[in-house]
């Protein structure tokens, strides 16, 4: 128990790495950087990549976090993320932080890392610059990523996140057990009952032929866990959780909201909660996901195409 409690003292005291800033610092593109200590390192500094828009004026720009997926990295993350989403990156600073030992820490991958204090060091550190919008965060996660974004959504009580977007990756079952939305823990056991903040966005996406994390639930054939392999939450019962958890308390919708092309699309209080199933798509389902319908959910344009 000691040793345990003084990791995370460990994790927390020394989060944040870049030092603070009077209130007129305006944030610029480049790379910064978090320190952190746990069982696999000691006073790890662990980068992240930031781009601003040109700006000639006083614009405060919103913030978009883009999480990798296993077996990636930042930098190409954020060459191939930016090269797709132009107009994104005109409108927002986009931060590109990078996983430990290629990885994001869930339950049963290589970094052992807290990656929940590394991304709310880096939403406290950004939000101190005078050229960003504090109260306008989103962060998006891939695969791995997004299991991270599911962790950060379940358990962050900063209030500076908005949305949410999690691609190819529903809840997991230790995420939530048919019950309850669960905390990690430092041990990955996820036994501490978790109350997710309310009043925040979440989008999900999902493919239905996807072998690695199955659309309908279940064990992937390929993720390991710690006993076995990793099982999922079915893609509509997530988002349903989620839509409850964030005020619903209408009945689980039995088919989409609406269809277009391969996109069958559940809408949950007025697009603020949405989940889209791309039909004969599998782990690359994200790329179904146009920049313009990505913008529509981060900028709450969805709420004028849905009356539910």
């Amino acid at each position: 128990m000691v040793k345990t409690l003084m990791l995370i003292l460990t994790t927390v005291l020394t989060a944040a790495d870049v030092p603070l800033v009077d209130a007129a610092a305006q944030l610029k593109s480049g790379v910064y950087y978090i320190t952190q200590s746990w069982s696999q390192e000691t006073a790890f500094k662990r980068p992240y990549y930031v781009n601003v828009p040109d700006s000639t004026d006083q614009q405060k720009f919103p913030i978009f976090i883009f999480l990798h997926g296993n077996g990636g990295n930042a930098k190409d993350a954020m060459n191939g993320f930016m090269k797709r989403h132009p107009t994104m990156a005109s409108r927002y600073v986009m931060v590109f932080p990078n996983g430990y030992k290629a990885s994001w820490n869930i339950v049963s991958e290589r970094s052992r890392a807290d990656d929940l204090g590394f991304i709310e060091a880096i939403v406290k550190e950004l939000s101190t610059y005078n050229n960003i919008q504090n109260d306008n965060f989103s962060v998006m996660g891939n695969s791995n990523g997004a299991a991270l974004v599911n962790q950060v959504a379940i358990e962050s009580k900063l209030p500076n996140l908005r949305n949410y977007v999690t691609a190819v990756s529903p809840l997991n079952v230790y995420q939530h057990d048919g019950q309850n939305f669960k905390a990690k823990g430092t041990d990955n056991n996820y036994q501490a009952v978790a109350m997710p903040m309310t009043g925040k966005r979440l989008m999900n996406i999902s493919g239905t032929t996807d072998e690695l994390v199955p659309y309908h639930g279940g064990p992937s054939k390929h993720i390991p866990a710690k006993s076995g392999k990793l099982g999922f939450v079915d893609a509509e019962e997530s988002i349903f959780l989620w839509a409850k958890q964030m005020g619903y308390d209408g009945e689980k919708l039995s088919k989409p909201s609406r269809i277009d092309r391969n996109l069958a699309i559940f809408s949950y209080l007025n697009g603020d909660v949405i989940h889209y199933k791309v039909i004969d798509e599998g782990h690359g389902a994200s790329r179904a996901i146009s920049e313009k319908i990505l913008l529509g959910f981060l900028e709450g344009n969805e709420r004028e195409n849905h009356n539910d």
